[in-house]
């Protein structure tokens, strides 16, 4: 059962992102948009039921859950601690093995290596900052010069992800990967 070592607020004022002692995934990002998805999930799920939740993220040691407009968050954290303190952690051992191993699987099987290159940089410059603010930046895909990136967590519904972050995001891959590089937030 993992303990609440922090709760800390995000650029979006709709999400909160939990830190936790024990990790709670592998490595693996989850993100669900419903109870629906969340279904087979026994945590997001557990989240879900808590009401007013509209997003669960969670990966290794954090957790982001996003609220409706209605709820107020200090009738809602004590709920939504209940269900995370009663998760299962994982071994650490195997989360650090997972963490250890990068980017999305469809970029460590592509031959392309722009596509490696850009997970690279991700990984260096931006995935750290997104999770420090308790999202999470997945890479969909490259065709011709066309990345597509799907933002989670808190960064899923943020403002500031699909205007100033994406412009940024691009400006740095253009000067380091492909001058004529397009992304897309899908």
């Amino acid at each position: 059962m993992p303990k609440i070592s922090d709760i800390e607020e995000t650029p979006n004022p709709n999400a909160v992102k939990f830190i936790l002692r024990e990790p709670v995934s592998n490595g693996v990002a989850r993100q669900y948009g419903s109870a629906e998805l969340a279904a087979d999930d026994p945590l997001a799920k557990s989240l879900f039921d808590v009401g007013h939740v509209v997003s669960v993220f969670y990966m290794d040691r954090m957790i982001t859950v996003e609220k409706d407009d209605e709820a107020d968050w200090d009738e809602l954290l004590p709920a939504l601690a209940v269900p995370i303190r009663a998760a299962e952690a994982v071994n650490s051992s195997a989360a650090a093995a997972a963490a250890a191993v990068g980017g999305p699987i469809a970029a460590l099987t592509s031959d392309d290596p722009r596509l490696l290159r850009i997970n690279e940089i991700l990984d260096e410059k931006v995935r750290p900052a997104l999770m420090g603010d308790g999202g999470y930046l997945e890479v969909l895909g490259l065709s011709d010069h066309t990345l597509s990136i799907r933002y989670q967590g808190a960064c899923g519904s943020c403002p500031s992800s699909l205007t100033g972050t994406l412009m940024a995001i691009e400006s740095m891959l253009k000067q380091e990967v492909d001058p004529e590089l397009e992304v897309i937030a899908v």
